[in-house]
């Protein structure tokens, strides 16, 4: 008679013990309040939380439903689980933050596609500029050299010589080619800055 009762007491402890089990699986109705993250939306919540917008929308008072902040709390009506909110936001704050690198990876490579394509430009224009400069300047100095001797590195006309009759002090004694162009080259950088600057006064007055 004992042995009976005892197996009783166990069979009905197990089928209590099991109840509570059952019941601790399944999620009652409540009202809960969760702190929103990165990349929530009330839509977003409602679904997790198997609740509905509007009844959000009206448990807090929310003047624009599509406008909610970080760490705002919010009261979720009659929801049925907290587990999945806490899951799904663990698992969906890496994604949102690997989809915020990448686009700032993109931008930035973006950005230092647009600098290289900009300083390619300035090289380019610069290299443009001073090569038109140089041909602008060559062919000015060939024009005096023409207009002053014919070219001719031996021409003389009293005190000038060579092939851009320059002072014959100013050579210093070197007639050769090379230091023609030298000299030249620094007389009229320093009197008129440029070839071409020296040409428009050679024009203007018949000499430089």
């Amino acid at each position: 008679m004992n042995i009976k009762k005892v197996l009783v007491s166990t069979l009905g402890t197990a089928a209590v013990l099991g109840a509570g089990l059952f019941a601790s699986t399944t999620s009652a109705n409540a009202d809960v309040r969760v702190t929103v993250k990165s990349g929530d939306t009330v839509a977003k919540i409602a679904n997790q939380y198997k609740s509905s917008v509007s009844s959000i929308e009206k448990a807090n008072n929310l003047k624009n439903v599509n406008l909610i902040y970080v760490g705002e709390s919010l009261e979720i009506p009659d929801a049925t689980s907290t587990t999945t909110s806490t899951t799904s936001a663990a698992t969906t704050t890496p994604s949102q933050s690997t989809t915020t690198t990448s686009n700032t990876t993109n931008n930035t490579a973006s950005t230092s596609n647009y600098s290289s394509q900009a300083t390619t430009g300035t090289t380019s224009s610069a290299s443009t500029a001073t090569s038109t400069t140089s041909t602008s300047g060559s062919s000015a100095k060939a024009w005096i050299a023409n207009k002053e001797s014919g070219g001719s590195y031996t021409a003389s006309n009293g005190n000038y010589y060579g092939k851009y009759q320059l002072s014959k002090s100013y050579l210093n004694g070197d007639y050769s080619a090379a230091n023609q162009e030298k000299v030249a080259n620094s007389y009229v950088s320093s009197r008129y800055g440029s070839w071409a600057a020296a040409k428009s006064f050679w024009q203007a007055n018949g000499w430089y």
